[in-house]
């Protein structure tokens, strides 16, 4: 699970605000039938005993299709559900002490926007990096927004991969381009799609032009 990059290229995160009369587990498996390569449960809002009732049926849905799941913020929910990987804030607690509770093949996910975020979340043992917003967003409206200056510096400044986030669309993508980054991950983008699975498709081909090594 820990071998390479590439399942950072087109992360999905997801956001229940667009369900419509599709259930989450539908949405993510036509991302998953698109070309996501990691998918990451974000359930800001859900209580916890509903959150690890939800998780383990998008466990399994990723891992049919050999991709990892991500549980946002709660290690708990993330250590409960068997998830392939957590992904924390800045505010969800010291990196280190996450780093020890969870199984040591379980992917760490840490949000930076700073060098000094980034050098200090490696150097606990962070897996990959999340930074953003590298684009103004309506999906999180308090995030500051990162300059493709300082992420360019973070991916130098680091050993392990980088994921941008925040505003990213397939008009903008292009943009991150020569940034370093390993890939995109995509909130609206994909699950405000009317066909997630096409839509996947097309972001994909565009990563996979703007990203790929």
């Amino acid at each position: 699970m820990k071998s390479g990059s590439g399942y950072l290229l087109l992360y999905a995160v997801t956001d229940r605000a667009w369900l419509g009369e599709s259930t989450l587990t539908e949405q993510v498996e036509q991302a998953l039938k698109g070309g996501v390569t990691c998918v990451q449960l974000r359930e800001k809002d859900l209580p916890e005993t509903e959150f690890l009732a939800e998780a383990p049926g998008i466990r399994d849905i990723c891992r049919r299709y050999h991709v990892p799941f991500i549980v946002n913020d709660n290690v708990d929910v993330a250590i409960a559900a068997k998830a392939d990987g957590v992904h924390i804030g800045q505010s969800d607690g010291p990196v280190d002490v996450v780093r020890k509770r969870i199984p040591a093949d379980m992917l760490l996910g840490v949000s930076a926007q700073t060098v000094e975020d980034a050098l200090y979340a490696e150097k606990c043992g962070a897996d990959y990096l999340g930074v953003g917003a590298v684009f103004p967003t309506a999906t999180k409206l308090d995030a500051d927004t990162v300059s493709r200056e300082t992420l360019a510096a973070i991916c130098k400044a680091v050993r392990i991969p980088v994921v941008a986030i925040g505003g990213i669309t397939k008009q903008n993508m292009e943009k991150l381009r020569g940034t370093g980054i390993a890939g995109v991950a995509l909130v609206s983008a994909i699950f405000a799609a009317r066909n997630i699975e096409e839509e996947c498709r097309v972001l994909k081909a565009v990563a996979e032009k703007n990203f790929s090594r």
